[in-house]
């Protein structure tokens, strides 16, 4: 891993017990634009992070990978091989997700999934206990250990990207979540603007089943008049007040957008005013869409 040159890329090893979470998170650092694979045997790491990485410009900064008891000969090696990525000059860090045995078990009864262990011949409790011993040494070398018993995926999702793919640097970090009123408004908001004044592309039939994400409902909305002015409103209200909050203690900021179904008005704009603020020379800036996770 000694070709690894590039200071500013980071490595996120997702790793943790069967249920607990993982596939939450490896998706939510996808939807962040993570590189991202999952299942990942140990002796591959060093391979698999030189191989993207790489030298050319292009190559991806962020990657995130799943790593698990499935197929794994040794996890003790884990901490070798991310110690030589932090020897390279990559921000290597191990996140281990945990819940309780009571949580994991309503889970798997919940979605009537096999633990990865039950081919052994074990019960799901037996499962559990067992994969708690091989992952102890994980656990122990996590740079964070995340209880998701009490947390729902809505709730995991939003602590991953505010905690994690958030307020690493020196630099006000933001968040552009979209959200239905029907629902509530994010307690956590910093900002909050109303979107149902816009046009709805939830009565157009071939809209409907779209996101505010995909070309047919952006090119619906960005040929509006309404739509135009709401966002140059936007632009010059935020691009005037955010520099400001940075001389603040706070680390990030919350810009929320509610329309009534959450799908369409809200994520576009919290999309295009993401894109506007990387534009603009943010470095750390991520969405949230609250449901459509």
């Amino acid at each position: 891993m000694n070709s690894i040159t590039r200071p500013a890329s980071t490595l996120m090893i997702i790793s943790g017990l069967s249920g607990s979470g993982k596939s939450v998170a490896l998706k939510t650092f996808e939807d962040q634009d993570y590189y991202c694979s999952d299942n990942l045997p140990i002796r591959l790491l060093p391979a698999f992070v030189r191989s993207v990485l790489g030298e050319a410009e292009a190559a991806p900064r962020r990657l995130a990978v799943g790593i698990d008891v499935r197929g794994q000969s040794d996890l003790t090696q884990l901490g070798d091989w991310r110690q030589q990525a932090l020897d390279a000059g990559v921000q290597a860090q191990l996140l281990f997700f945990e819940a309780s045995d009571e949580s994991l078990l309503k889970r798997y009864a919940d979605t009537r999934r096999r633990h990865p262990l039950s081919q052994m011949g074990l019960s799901l409790p037996e499962a559990i206990a067992r994969e708690r011993e091989l992952t102890a040494p994980l656990r122990e070398a996590a740079d964070a250990v995340i209880d998701t018993t009490h947390l729902n995926v809505h709730q995991l999702r939003r602590r991953l990207v505010t905690e994690y793919t958030l307020g690493h640097s020196s630099r006000l970090s933001l968040l552009f979540e979209s959200f239905a009123y029907k629902r509530g408004v994010p307690a956590e908001a910093d900002f909050v603007f109303d979107a149902r004044v816009l046009p709805n592309p939830h009565w157009n039939p071939d809209l409907r089943p779209l996101s505010g994400r995909e070309g047919g409902v952006r090119d619906f909305l960005e040929a509006e008049p309404e739509v135009q002015t709401y966002v140059a409103q936007l632009v010059d209200f935020l691009d005037t007040w955010l520099p400001k909050l940075g001389s603040d203690t706070r680390s990030y900021v919350t810009v929320s957008f509610g329309c009534t179904g959450g799908k369409h008005r809200s994520v576009f704009l919290a999309e295009r005013m993401a894109r506007h603020a990387r534009e603009q020379g943010w470095e750390d800036v991520a969405t949230y869409h609250r449901e459509l996770e």
